[in-house]
């Protein structure tokens, strides 16, 4: 196993192909994709291709990529952290929600790991890194204004609002009527380039 961070709870590692499992039963909850997709499970293909991008990143990137996320003292795979750069995303590219030399920050975990915190560690430790080793100088992350427990991991570990995004009737049509279709964006620049103006 390679690890990238470890945290007080947590390992961050690099992904391999062996993670498919790992990989697919994450992606085959419903609950973990409602504000990903509708809430629609991935299959074995998608989820085999999603991996295999997951990996490109560490052929071009140095301390950015993908990171597979364990709960320390269990082992038990909690879901994963991706920072890497805003414009490798298709959707925020087409949505104007990014601009060169940010860096975006997401995560899925698993349902057995909501409510603990493991969400703001793992992001803290991302940021962290970025800002004090990486040379990062922006950090931006987005969710739907309904995924509140997304918003509050951003906004605990420093992010502030920037601004909403409405998404049109084709961008995850899965998504039901009921629910707001507005996605808020989160940033925060680097305070050691700050501190120095």
């Amino acid at each position: 196993m390679k690890i990238f961070i470890e945290t007080d709870r947590l390992i961050l590692r690099y992904f391999n192909t062996t993670d498919v499992p790992n990989l697919l039963k994450l992606d085959s909850d419903p609950a973990v994709m409602r504000y990903i997709n509708g809430g629609i499970p991935s299959n074995l293909a998608d989820v085999e291709t999603g991996l295999s991008r997951m990996l490109d990143y560490y052929e071009h990137y140095q301390n950015l990529g993908f990171w597979a996320t364990h709960e320390k003292v269990s082992g038990e795979f909690l879901g994963w952290f991706h920072f890497y750069p805003a414009m490798m995303n298709p959707f925020g590219v087409a949505a104007n929600l990014v601009r060169e030399g940010e860096i975006t920050l997401g995560y899925r975990l698993s349902q057995s790991s909501w409510g603990k915190g493991y969400g703001t560690e793992g992001a803290r430790s991302l940021l962290h890194k970025g800002f004090n080793e990486g040379g990062v100088e922006r950090i931006i992350a987005w969710a739907l204004q309904a995924n509140t427990a997304s918003i509050r991991v951003m906004e605990k570990v420093g992010l502030q609002f920037e601004c909403d995004y409405h998404l049109k009737p084709d961008e995850l049509p899965a998504l039901k009527k009921t629910e707001e279709r507005l996605i808020l964006k989160y940033g925060c620049d680097n305070p050691n380039l700050l501190s120095r103006k």
